[in-house]
């Protein structure tokens, strides 16, 4: 986000632009250090958008009065000058920080975040990387704050070019200067408010859906020469409100909130408001706050102060050896102060000692001859990074778990002798390695069976043996598809016809969920539609599974029935199709992404173990689905002894095989060695019947 210009280059001198940049970046990293109430502090960096598009554009209207023309050339040498020594500073030691005190297995994916950072295209892989389901409950990169650096800059390679070839074809009519802007904007803004619903990472990071937020300060700026005429007695409310619309959208919105879309709106007008008001400056506006010492100081601050708290967040508390996702607010408070300093201390010794240096005045060439430099320096750092990532720390071999179950006359005593034995310390002969975790991904999600979040369809996935007249079906959420690995490799074994029907967060009780701040209609639609297709394939076996999470969208005050009812009325339709039905119970929740914390502490594995009851997510949920199965003659089958001691601990290593893929998976490999123990659970279903 461009943070880094000085007062003096904004029109008029707008000490109140600096003392809003001081609340924007106050917001965000108030909102990223967990403070309470600020859960919507992500707004910020709209602002950032709307004070860049307005400053920029200001400046090159500016030199287009001036000159008639633009020198593309030394406007990119100024974007180099500003942005750049302090972000390859960052870059780096983010960077040198992640390998000495993150997660080793993610190091290679660090590294490749790095190298899109100084790439400045960090948000398109942010993009991509957001639509992996199996993705979502991973630690964020400490890179990941970039992509709005990346966006703006993304915006800067097509907005001076458009502003000059519009400034050139309305030489005789300047209203019609905004147009092609304004019909961009329109145009981004439809497509954040239709992507935000179908594809929410990419409504987030991506370019095409922000750069409406850029564009709106862009075309206030064209408009700025009319707004210095405001009477006082409407531009002094409008400060104001502008800044109310902000702090409303910074503390009302959350996590859940479908952001950007619709919601980008208030923090985008508040924006407008401030700046537009500001125009024309008057006693009582929001100058009267926004022009104070200290945040015109803090606004000074913020370019650095965004670039360093961020990994600072992330990197600080796994020095401390504190788990990823633990961190006090008082800690990461603490750890923000220390980015402040560290923005402070960046300012003096790097970002004006080099953009105000002698050797670059009135020499652009030069300007861009470094830019290019620091990029080539930090994309070969992030390469040699990705090619020599550091090694784990492991022990001495241990049993393989897979080739144990398989060969134990008692698969499940097997496995619980494991479970008490387990090693402490990642063994050297680790299945898979630890970096190859989260990379595997089974058929259903590879060959698009496992149903998105807006899907309805339930494609034909078939698996094992496809000829076969016996059919079992898989049924349930991503954690009923955590245990395809394990009915695939019975489905083969065993001569079945394996049909997998999963969808994202949706669960098998009928239950609307909320999902943002509406109905996951989308999962009814789908369950029915399921259920139906169910009905019609006459399984002898339907597994039924579901994470406890999630929350219903209309709760009722007895939350135990309604889920109750929700679970049996499946269960109940599921019965009818002359299947019998098994429900698997969620499985225990490690205490947090399991990967990450072997990696962080391979040799203190206790360290990352979750215990009995507390590792269940919701015990009421799972006693529920206990009634419902009970009401309806249904099988229950509880997978917490697969995964922890008679006294309640949950390793997350069993034998060599790492348990958890993340914060609440399965691992694949784990899901395909405790086969033989399900196959067994199934058989006594299937005899039973």
């Amino acid at each position: 986000m461009n943070m880094k210009a000085s007062p003096a280059e904004s029109p008029g001198l707008r000490l109140d632009i600096q003392g809003l940049r001081a609340v924007a970046v106050s917001l965000v990293v108030l909102g990223h250090a967990g403070v309470g109430g600020f859960g919507g502090g992500y707004v910020g960096v709209d602002v950032f958008f709307v004070m860049s598009g307005f400053l920029i554009t200001s400046l090159l209207v500016r030199e287009l009065a001036a000159s008639n023309g633009l020198s593309i050339r030394r406007f990119y040498a100024r974007r180099a000058l500003r942005l750049l020594p302090a972000s390859t500073v960052v870059v780096v030691a983010t960077l040198a920080g992640s390998r000495l005190f993150l997660s080793r297995a993610r190091f290679e994916e660090y590294a490749g975040d790095a190298l899109s950072s100084a790439l400045y295209a960090v948000n398109l892989r942010l993009a991509a990387g957001g639509t992996d389901y199996l993705a979502e409950g991973s630690p964020p990169s400490p890179f990941q704050h970039f992509w709005s650096l990346a966006v703006e800059e993304q915006f800067y390679l097509l907005w001076p070019l458009l502003l000059l070839l519009s400034w050139r074809l309305a030489r005789r009519r300047r209203e019609l200067l905004a147009v092609p802007l304004a019909v961009l904007c329109l145009l981004s803004f439809g497509l954040s408010v239709a992507v935000t619903e179908s594809a929410p990472s990419w409504a987030y990071f991506g370019s095409h859906t922000r750069f409406w937020e850029l564009g709106a300060g862009a075309l206030l700026a064209l408009s700025a020469e009319r707004l210095r005429g405001l009477p006082p007695r409407v531009a002094a409310p409008m400060t104001w409100a502008g800044l109310a619309c902000i702090a409303v959208a910074a503390t009302v919105y959350g996590n859940d909130t479908p952001f950007p879309g619709y919601y980008a709106l208030l923090p985008v007008l508040g924006s407008v408001l401030v700046l537009a008001g500001g125009c024309a400056p008057s006693r009582y506006g929001a100058q009267l706050l926004l022009s104070r010492g200290p945040l015109v100081w803090l606004g000074g601050l913020s370019y650095g102060w965004y670039l360093w708290h961020w990994p600072l967040l992330l990197i600080g508390p796994a020095a401390m050896g504190i788990p990823p996702g633990t961190t006090r607010v008082r800690i990461a408070l603490l750890f923000c102060a220390v980015a402040l300093l560290l923005a402070w201390v960046t300012l003096r010794l790097v970002e004006n000692p080099v953009r105000f240096h002698t050797a670059f005045r009135g020499r652009p060439g030069r300007a861009l001859r470094l830019g290019v430099a620091l990029s080539v320096g930090v994309a070969l750092i992030a390469v040699t990074a990705y090619a020599f990532p550091p090694a784990i720390d492991s022990g001495s071999p241990a049993p393989s778990l897979r080739q144990a179950t398989a060969t134990a006359p008692d698969p499940q005593l097997r496995l619980r002798q494991l479970l008490e034995t387990s090693a402490t310390s990642l063994p050297s002969n680790l299945a898979p390695p630890l970096p190859e975790i989260k990379a595997t991904r089974s058929a259903v999600y590879r060959d698009g069976c496992h149903v998105a979040y807006d899907s309805t369809s339930t494609p034909p996935c078939e698996y094992g043996d496809p000829a076969s007249r016996k059919v079992v079906v898989l049924f349930g959420d991503s954690h009923a598809a955590q245990w395809f690995p394990a009915l695939n490799r019975l489905a083969k074994q065993r001569g079945w016809k394996l049909v997998s029907l999963t969808k994202a967060s949706c669960k098998a009780a009928r239950v609307t969920l909320r999902r943002f701040d509406g109905p996951y209609a989308a999962c009814d639609t789908w369950r029915a539609g399921a259920i139906t297709r169910i009905t019609a394939l006459r399984p002898a076996l339907v597994i039924v599974s579901s994470s406890d999470a999630g929350d219903p969208m209309y709760p009722e005050p007895d939350l135990v029935q309604q889920w109750t009812d929700g679970f049996r009325t499946t269960y109940d339709a599921l019965g009818a199709s002359g299947a019998r039905v098994v429900a698997l119970l969620d499985t225990p929740w490690p205490n947090s992404d399991a990967v990450d914390c072997a990696a962080m502490f391979s040799l203190r594995l206790d360290r990352c173990a979750s215990r009995l009851p507390e590792a269940i997510r919701d015990p009421s949920r799972r006693t529920a689905t206990v009634d419902a199965a009970r009401l309806s003659g249904v099988t229950v089958i509880d997978p917490a002894p697969w995964l922890c001691t008679a006294g309640g601990n949950c390793p997350v290593l069993v034998g060599n095989t790492v348990a958890y893929r993340d914060d609440s998976h399965v691992s694949e490999a784990y899901a395909e060695a405790v086969a033989p123990v399900l196959g067994d659970r199934l058989a006594e279903v299937l005899a039973s019947g």
